[in-house]
């Protein structure tokens, strides 16, 4: 089996690397925090250099918070694009603008390097799980080559097309999602202000058609007040901005996104933008002076 190299060993990184091992994947890990990578060398893992990726690992990928810190490491002083051979494939996971991607995925197709924009949707518990849904764009015989390693990592992986296409279905994931998110926030709001118990009503309408994984996930956390996060609304708002940038870019009206980008705005200057993004409920709260909340929530 191929070697895989990982950076990036964050609230998602670290569980996806875990299940690599778990699954007997020889897994190189690189990153700046060193508490990471011991733990993961205690789990079987090595730990290297970019050196070492680029000398000794057939696939590397990375999940890093921004495109910024992607193109850092590849084309930073000392990067690992200097170091890449042909014929090796540069798999990112991170959640950037397809422009990002393409120019990453051009830059190291003159080397003879593949590069695919391999964004993940499902949060830390679908990486715990190995349930990630995995969007891929790329060069097709780079995502046969690296989908034995999705499959340990997700529950499915999808070839999207060109490079970018992952990106883009990530941004229309986020989209729906998020608003997704505030449109539950609004409506427990709004059944609180009513005089209503929040949780029963969620309990009442989720094998309805409102049912969805987002209202499972989200509305007892509102309910019970935990705002610990799977997924920051600082990642979120991330995303959220890449997904107008790219809507400017190719003139697509997003209203909606636009106005949910302008809640999460508001959500920073009020310090709430480490939640978990249940924590938009907390705008709609303060809109309608009420705060939602439930004795009912089942431990």
């Amino acid at each position: 089996m191929k070697k895989i190299g990982f950076i990036g060993l964050g609230i998602m990184g670290k569980p996806m690397v875990t299940n690599l091992l778990k699954a007997g994947v020889d897994v190189t890990v690189c990153d700046l925090n060193s508490d990471a990578v011991e733990a993961l060398v205690n789990k079987g893992a090595k730990a290297g250099t970019y050196e070492t990726l680029a000398n000794e690992c057939d696939i590397i990928m990375t999940i890093l918070p921004e495109a910024k810190i992607v193109q850092g490491i590849l084309f930073g002083a000392g990067g690992l694009a200097d170091k890449l051979k042909p014929g090796q494939i540069f798999c990112d996971m991170s959640s950037e603008t397809p422009g990002e991607s393409k120019f990453s995925h051009d830059k190291l197709a003159a080397k003879g390097v593949a590069f695919l924009d391999a964004p993940v949707s499902g949060g830390e518990p679908g990486a715990i799980a190995g349930t990630l849904a995995i969007m891929v764009g790329g060069e097709k015989e780079a995502f046969d080559e690296c989908m034995p390693f999705f499959e340990i990592l997700g529950s499915s992986a999808m070839y999207m097309g060109e490079c970018g296409s992952g990106s883009v279905t990530k941004l229309a994931n986020q989209i729906i999602v998020n608003l997704n998110i505030a449109a539950v926030s609004e409506a427990l709001v709004f059944a609180t202000k009513a005089g209503v118990d929040p949780y029963l009503v969620y309990k009442a309408i989720r094998s309805g058609l409102a049912g969805s994984q987002v209202l499972d996930d989200k509305a007892p956390m509102m309910c019970s007040r935990n705002f610990k996060p799977g997924g920051t609304i600082k990642v979120n708002h991330k995303d959220i901005k890449n997904a107008l940038q790219t809507a400017h870019e190719i003139e697509s009206p997003s209203p909606f996104t636009a106005q949910l980008f302008e809640l999460q705005l508001s959500l920073k200057a009020r310090g709430r933008i480490m939640d978990d993004h249940a924590g938009y409920v907390k705008y709609f709260e303060q809109l309608a002076g009420v705060e939602v909340f439930s004795d009912k929530v089942e431990k």
